[in-house]
């Protein structure tokens, strides 16, 4: 982040596979958003579809318009595979991301820890965690920054769990790999859900490995909800007050709403941000 960044400089768009990357950048640039996350699974934006000359155009087209480009993995995929045939799919799946990242010019990718039946936690933290490991390593190699996103909480009774929801198991992954092309994307929003909340998480982590936090809003001990500011009970200007207390110097990323939504906010955030201070 450059130093005179500001505050709504440093607030990004998550386009997730609602624009082609060309067209994302374009809409990006101008309406002055400096930061956007794109997921490469869908249509135009598919991650084999992007060859040295598309990734060289992208790349000089970000360049020019000072817009940074983040990818961000599908949750979806379980990244706690274990099972033959799709244990090697999904090592595929993320070497694919890894290796067209520093083609696009890509500043960071997002990855998760992925997933449990309820019956098998153990085992699928252990192969996540070996996943992740081989990954990171491979990003070193190519020079690609992975982040590790903090997901969800499910329903108490629900069958299946987001892993690295709650911080003993976010931890469980962070303390284990210690990598320059390794750091943490941090859903505030996320945190927001569990009994910790958002200071305990602040508290609880090594923020100078969080490159990210991610935003919208939701209420407090509720379930996964991506809604737009003022819709839940989140309370943003005391995370900006927290957060950029504490030092933290990355970028932000709105994930809710339109495209319009998100860019809006962005403006509403600063104010709330600067009552706060």
């Amino acid at each position: 982040m450059a130093q005179q960044e500001s505050l709504l400089d440093r607030i990004g768009v998550d386009v997730g596979r609602r624009l082609p990357l060309e067209q994302a950048i374009d809409w990006a640039a101008g309406r002055g958003v400096r930061y956007i996350d794109i997921q490469l699974d869908t249509g135009a934006n598919k991650v084999d579809s992007f060859d040295d000359a598309r990734c060289a155009r992208i790349r000089a087209q970000a360049k020019d318009k000072g817009v940074t480009i983040g990818l961000h993995t599908l949750s979806a995929v379980n990244v706690a595979e274990y099972s033959p045939f799709l244990s090697e799919a999904v090592d595929a799946y993320m070497r694919a991301y890894i290796e067209v990242a520093p083609k696009l010019g890509a500043a960071w990718i997002v990855v998760h820890a992925g997933y449990h039946f309820t019956a098998d936690v153990k085992m699928r933290m252990e192969a996540g965690l070996a996943r992740l490991q081989r990954m990171v390593a491979h990003a070193e190699k190519h020079g690609a920054l992975l982040l590790l996103e903090n997901l969800n909480k499910e329903p108490v009774d629900a069958e299946v769990h987001y892993l690295a929801h709650s911080l003993e198991e976010w931890r469980y992954y962070y303390d284990r790999i210690n990598s320059p092309a390794f750091a943490l994307s941090f859903t505030a929003n996320h945190a927001h859900l569990m009994p910790e909340g958002v200071e305990g998480f602040v508290d609880a982590i090594p923020l100078e490995r969080v490159a990210e936090v991610r935003l919208a809003d939701c209420f407090r001990n509720g379930h996964e909800q991506h809604l737009l500011p003022g819709q839940g009970n989140f309370d943003f200007g005391a995370m900006f007050e927290l957060l950029e207390r504490r030092g933290f110097q990355g970028h932000y990323m709105n994930a809710f709403g339109t495209l319009d939504d998100m860019d809006q906010a962005r403006h509403a955030m600063v104010g709330m941000a600067r009552a706060a201070a």
